[in-house]
């Protein structure tokens, strides 16, 4: 992993989102309306890290209350570390509320040996690449965490479902664009495609009256 600070725009306070947002208003067609329902977009940084990106795994393909019930247990029994969960018995992890999946994911995550300091440092793709090589971890966790925990302005994650359906509404096409489709529909937001992603997210809370990611 190459050393050096990353070259790449770092959201790192709401002035940079506001900043964003501002250049996706004047840029694009669509994105003043949304402004204008949404009101200003969060910052929504996280701390980053091996626990991150385990709550991350731990978040998948459950309701939002489960996941912060599971992730609460996890931590009061100390297994929120990557030392400790790949020495952990299968009935301690069972009893936090984990799957058979996801003990294995977790376990693989903790003996990756992934250097997340140097995470900071590397380019977007390298950050994606490195995080889908572990089991468990997919393109949407890997983009989310370079998202959110890393800050990094011009990642966007087209497989979510909720931007998928926020786009569908604010471009007022007729069906859902499927991930390839969103991912070039997102071209067009770039340089500031993690902005569009937090206006969409705040959109479709708007549209559906519910939230679209933890």
């Amino acid at each position: 992993m190459g050393g050096g600070a990353v070259t790449e725009r770092i959201i790192t306070h709401e002035e940079d989102v506001a900043e964003g947002a501002a250049w996706l208003a004047a840029n694009t067609d669509h994105f003043g309306r949304l402004l204008e329902i949404t009101g200003p977009l969060p910052l929504r940084r996280t701390p980053d890290g091996f626990s991150q990106l385990a709550s991350a795994i731990v978040s998948q393909q459950v309701s939002t209350a489960s996941a912060r019930a599971i992730r609460g247990r996890l931590e009061a029994a100390d297994l929120m570390r990557p030392e400790t969960i790949a020495t952990a018995e299968d009935e301690a992890l069972r009893a936090c509320g984990l799957s058979r999946q996801k003990m294995r994911y977790l376990r693989a995550l903790a003996v990756s040996g992934i250097d997340f300091d140097g995470l900071r440092r590397a380019p977007t793709h390298e950050v994606v690449s490195t995080l889908t090589a572990v089991t468990g971890v997919g393109v949407w966790t890997a983009e989310i965490y370079a998202m959110f925990a890393l800050g990094r302005a011009d990642v966007f994650a087209p497989g979510d479902l909720a931007l998928q359906e926020g786009a569908r509404h604010l471009l007022g096409l007729e069906e859902r664009p499927k991930e390839r489709a969103l991912r070039e529909i997102a071209l067009q937001w770039s340089p500031w495609r993690a902005v569009a992603a937090r206006g969409l997210w705040e959109y479709y809370h708007h549209v559906k009256g519910r939230e679209g990611i933890l």
